[in-house]
């Protein structure tokens, strides 16, 4: 029997789980709010002549592509990939990219704002006895764990830098994701680097890593810790954006019981 584990968090109103500029907004729209609505489509139709008088529940939302659980597109990155080609989509990106064999490194150890090197995933491969192939999905659980929505959201985790993001690519591997805002270090870890060295490689390298070798990675997932390190299978296909940066996944590990 399969066992199946939700890695996507809900969307929602009210909590931090992005900064203020790209917060999202819900409006609900409930039963008795909407009978109108369905009266307006057949002539002669009554409020009364409804089901309790109700009609639908519906939302509207004011959404980011890049709010909840999401998948970057190389696009979002810069608009080249692969030394040089026209960056991908999101409507573009490969399907064999969102379906395969799952690895979850624990990293749940490194300090927030921690770049994560080549060396380390070295180390960690080595720990899982697991020799990469072209194709697995790679799931990164960091100390932002069980921090989205809560007020140092923003700020948990380590980031992955270019370094081992390549080693990545360079091995086959063509989705990642983390349970952090994002990819890379906190940006206000970086800032504070930036500060110091004035040095502009270190701002969004992970993301840039693009640039060598196009790629997609998840943000914002949740529940890694319920998943083995490896023997999972991941299904994660993003919502077609025509043009679009980014879109929306369910994220679901599947595992035989």
């Amino acid at each position: 029997m399969k066992k199946f584990i939700d890695l996507s968090v809900a969307l929602e109103e009210g909590i931090t789980s992005d900064p203020d500029f790209m917060l999202p907004k819900i409006t609900y729209h409930h039963h008795k709010e909407t009978a109108e609505e369905i009266i307006q489509f057949f002539p002669g139709l009554k409020k009364e002549d409804l089901p309790n008088e109700e009609g639908w529940a519906m939302e509207t939302i004011t959404v980011s592509t890049h709010n909840g659980t999401h998948m970057d597109a190389p696009y979002h990155y810069h608009s080249t990939m692969d030394n040089g080609k026209r960056a991908i989509t999101i409507d573009e990106v490969p399907l064999e990219w969102c379906y395969g064999n799952g690895i979850k490194f624990d990293f749940r150890s490194f300090s927030d704002g921690y770049v994560v090197t080549a060396d380390d995933i070295k180390r960690e491969l080595d720990r899982l006895n697991h020799e990469l192939s072209p194709l697995d999905i790679i799931f990164v659980n960091t100390s932002a764990s069980g921090h989205y929505g809560k007020n140092d959201f923003l700020s948990k985790g380590c980031g992955i830098g270019r370094e081992a993001t390549i080693y990545l690519l360079d091995h086959g591997v063509r989705l990642t994701g983390t349970d952090a805002w994002s990819w890379d270090a906190p940006f206000r870890h970086t800032a504070e680097k930036f500060k110091k060295t004035g040095d502009p490689s270190l701002i969004w390298e992970g993301h840039r890593a693009g640039m060598h070798c196009g790629y997609s990675h998840i943000e914002k997932l949740c529940n890694l810790e319920l998943l083995p390190d490896k023997d999972f299978i991941v299904s994660a296909f993003p919502f077609k954006i025509k043009n679009g940066s980014a879109g929306f996944v369910r994220v679901v590990a599947i595992l035989e019981n």
